[in-house]
């Protein structure tokens, strides 16, 4: 009996314990949660029915909107339309100009072509960038997102094609490139007998179809049919378990634990604080790096400026094109051409030339320029206003291409040698520079910097019907239901 008890104490004094795994390290997401891309404020999103729209409770940035058309159908036509016209576009010819027997023509390649000749070939690749090779690649990533949104369980490269489309779709000039042909119409009527080919029918077209695709496609339904994977990783390469919390019936996270993806707008807790600018770790959406702002943003923005501000100076003083007729040059800068739109009585085209090339640029570099200054010092007062304007600087910011787009056209199309010639000049270098810098700048800024620096957005609670109720007597609030409003159909 005691040798028994004695080698059944051995055995249990031996008996290793057992290992229990190490609990591994989770990350929430917060379905019904939206951030405001433009000011950071975290709202509780509600259900939208067909037709309508949310929007920010604090500064009016459209955060979802419902489509009454058919999300994938819809699209697919208006995207294969647009594909025939741009395939049309590209062996047409827009304009014929004969001047005393003599013709030449214009399609979307002379223009880069002579700019190259000339040796302007950095205004020249700029120019078929944006009106040949742009056009073309958010035509085929758009085909291929619908593609892919189609099936039943939706392809690992769709994500990563919708990121590239939303960067690249900025870059696609079409409308823009239909009023530079508008206003290089206007100023070769008096010089020679000026025919419309149809390639100025095609890309007006092309203008409509594009805008369409982009009204009628729903996004958001898309990134819906995208599983959430059960595991991702952090910044140190960690794996990450996945749960799920919905705000309706679950406890808001604090604002500093959660971060907004960037691509997709999924919302994620971490469990901890999160800092402003450092990657963080991977969506289990859409694989894009989560980070909860721009790093470097105010530096970066600055930077772009004082590069934009510098150029500005020439490209006003510079002639950006020479018209010589019978050997008699004539410079133009951007300001004469606008006078010359004037005396020809052209006023609308003269005063888009006016606002598009000569107060746009300005009004950016320093609408932007007092951004920063209202991020670096704090202010409180007028951030509603400063983030529509930041808006609206980031939406017509291409729009000052129009005169590059116009002589672009002008120096394919004026080449008859001694009788008539339109050449290429500096200042037209200097102006596309300012133009890409000031875009840049704006892509740079992160208007929700001025909310953070401001201290107006903190901590969440739970109950979004009362903190919008705060909000709307004058708090300001991170956590708010978010307005609906009807939208027309699309």
């Amino acid at each position: 009996m005691s040798e028994r008890f004695n080698s059944r104490m051995w055995r249990e004094a031996v008996r290793l314990p057992r290992l229990r795994p190490m609990p591994r390290p989770s990350l929430t997401v917060v379905e019904g949660l939206r951030e405001c891309p433009s000011c950071g404020l975290f709202q509780h999103l509600p259900p939208l029915a067909p037709g309508r729209a949310a929007e920010c409770a604090r500064c009016g940035q459209q955060l979802a909107r419902r489509r009454r058309t058919s999300p994938i159908a819809t699209p697919v036509a208006f995207c294969i339309a647009s594909a025939a016209l741009y395939l049309s576009l590209l062996i047409s010819t827009l304009m014929l100009l004969d001047v005393s027997g003599r013709q030449n023509t214009v399609s979307l390649f002379t223009g880069p072509t002579q700019l190259f000749h000339e040796g302007y070939g950095e205004v020249g690749m700029l120019v078929g960038w944006v009106t040949v090779v742009t056009p073309g690649l958010v035509i085929a990533m758009m085909g291929a997102i619908l593609y892919g949104a189609s099936r039943p369980a939706m392809p690992d490269w769709t994500p990563l094609v919708m990121r590239w489309y939303e960067a690249t779709r900025e870059w696609s000039m079409i409308e823009v490139y239909i009023l530079g042909v508008f206003v290089a119409y206007s100023k070769l009527v008096d010089l020679a007998t000026v025919d419309l080919m149809p390639g100025v029918f095609l890309v007006s077209a092309l203008m409509f179809t594009m805008a369409a695709t982009d009204s009628t496609f729903d996004e958001e339904l898309v990134w819906r049919n995208r599983d959430i994977a059960d595991e991702t990783t952090d910044a140190a390469g960690r794996t990450l378990n996945v749960a799920h919390i919905h705000v309706r019936r679950d406890r808001t996270p604090p604002f500093a634990h959660m971060v907004s993806c960037p691509a997709c707008a999924l919302v994620l807790d971490f469990g901890r604080e999160v800092p402003s600018t450092e990657v963080v770790g991977v969506c289990p959406r859409c694989q894009h790096e989560l980070r909860r702002r721009k790093p470097f943003s105010q530096s970066n923005t600055v930077s772009f400026l004082i590069a934009a501000l510098i150029f500005y100076i020439p490209a006003n003083l510079y002639p950006v094109m020479t018209y010589s007729k019978l050997g008699t040059p004539d410079a133009s800068t951007i300001i004469h051409g606008a006078i010359e739109l004037w005396e020809a009585q052209l006023y609308p085209l003269a005063l888009l030339v006016i606002f598009a090339s000569i107060i746009v640029p300005v009004a950016k570099i320093f609408s932007l320029a007092y951004m920063v200054e209202a991020t670096w010092r704090g202010q409180r007062r007028g951030l509603v206003l400063l983030t529509r304007i930041y808006r609206i600087v980031n939406f017509i910011g291409r729009w000052s291409m129009i005169d590059v787009f116009m002589i672009s056209i002008l120096v394919a199309v004026v080449r008859f040698s001694y009788l008539a010639n339109i050449t290429a000049n500096f200042g037209c270098v200097c102006f596309a520079a300012v133009v890409i810098l000031t875009i840049f700048a704006a892509h740079m800024f992160d208007p929700r910097s001025m909310w953070d620096a401001a201290g107006l957005n903190g901590g969440a609670s739970a109950n979004g019907e009362d903190e919008q109720k705060r909000f709307s007597d004058g708090a300001s609030s991170p956590v708010s239901a978010a307005a609906s409003m009807e939208s027309p159909p699309a």
